[in-house]
């Protein structure tokens, strides 16, 4: 039986992965660059057979809605966030994707791009202009947790430049996120063939 290691940067996301899949090997990691280069040693040591971070995202594009899930092709940030820059490519996109989409998940594929402070406005369309999909504060430095195991990222978009988070019609999409997360914690687990 595979034994996938979850990283969710929040507390609210590890309560939600642990209710979308019971049992799930879930650490919460912490939020933003910094907590996320200390929590990557850490579960570079732990067991398990693969490495799977889960959580929100926002979205960079005008097609972007809540709810929509994110498959990172590659993580990465650049050195104008503070820190050393990071590239890193993830496994397992097709299968992951396809598994979502069967299960009736809304789903795009591409590079999601690490920031140190929420991003909004002009920098998220500097972001976005730049090649990427949808925006975080912690996959890009999780990465180093894999330590050569298996590595995929699945984000679930929360906000995006039509439905920013500071907008009263906020609540609504936060509530669909929170619901996709879910179910997106549930397949991922379930049908991510690490080895495959």
């Amino acid at each position: 039986m595979k034994r996938i290691l979850v990283a969710a940067p929040l507390a609210l996301e590890e309560a939600l992965i642990r209710s979308g899949a019971r049992g799930a090997h879930v650490r919460k990691t912490g939020m933003g660059p910094d907590r996320s280069l200390v929590a990557a040693e850490r579960l570079a040591r732990e067991p398990g057979d693969a490495l799977l971070v889960l959580g929100f995202c926002g979205g960079l594009d005008a097609h972007s809605r809540p709810g929509e899930a994110i498959v990172a092709e590659e993580v990465l940030a650049t050195a104008d966030e503070g820190h050393d820059p990071v590239r890193a490519s993830c496994d397992g996109v097709m299968q992951l994707a396809g598994a979502l989409r069967g299960a009736g998940m809304n789903v795009r594929t591409g590079p999601i791009v690490g920031v140190g402070k929420i991003a909004t406005g002009e920098r998220r369309e500097q972001l976005r202009t730049a090649g990427a999909l949808a925006v975080d504060m912690e996959s890009a430095w999780l990465a180093a947790g894999a330590a050569g195991r298996p590595f995929a990222v699945v984000r679930v978009v929360l906000d995006s430049p039509s439905h920013e988070l500071f907008r009263i019609q906020a609540v609504r999409g936060a509530l669909q996120a929170a619901q996709a997360l879910r179910r997106a914690s549930a397949v991922a687990l379930r049908d991510w063939d690490t080895a495959g």
